[in-house]
């Protein structure tokens, strides 16, 4: 291998894309009968909590109303589910081409309200690489935002990509 060409499984593509936000996506309105759906999903068989779905007991909180549960997903049932770009997975084995999920952070901003509109947008944040039991493992992190109409911070993930 000549010193033009380096040991790494960073490509092109990574160092173009790294720090740059892609296409936003933009859910529906949020719709308490969405809320109140994903809470009895969320904590079948148990009840939800009623802030989930009792607009009464709901308003004497301090949120003044319904709230979403902090995983809800407004994204989580499209009509069309975007499409996943070229060469994405697929790919099994080979250097470089071995993929695990290193799993996600969430960090909370503000609840997500019914009437809410949420933008999502997604980035290469960052990558390290170094040697491992497997050989040159390269750790992506990419950086999901979520934020409402009014522009305020409603989820930030994080979510790890192994591959080597």
């Amino acid at each position: 291998m000549s010193e033009a060409q380096q040991d790494t499984l960073v490509t092109q593509d990574m160092i173009d894309r790294k720090g740059v936000w892609g296409n936003e996506r933009v859910s529906p309105p949020i719709s308490v009968s969405d809320i109140r759906k994903w809470a009895i999903a969320t904590y079948w068989p148990e009840k939800p909590p009623a802030i989930y779905w009792d607009e009464e007991y709901a308003r004497s909180t301090q949120y003044g109303g319904i709230v979403a549960p902090p995983d809800f997903n407004p994204f989580a049932w499209p009509v069309e589910r975007p499409r996943r770009p070229a060469g994405g997975g697929g790919q099994r084995g080979g250097r470089g081409r071995t993929g695990l999920n290193g799993g996600q952070t969430d960090t909370y901003g503000v609840p997500m309200r019914p009437g809410d509109v949420i933008r999502s947008r997604t980035r290469l944040k960052e990558w390290n690489e170094r040697e491992g039991r497997m050989g040159l493992t390269l750790y992506t992190y990419t950086e999901t935002e979520w934020r409402n109409q009014n522009d305020e911070l409603v989820r930030t993930r994080i979510s790890i990509g192994i591959r080597y």
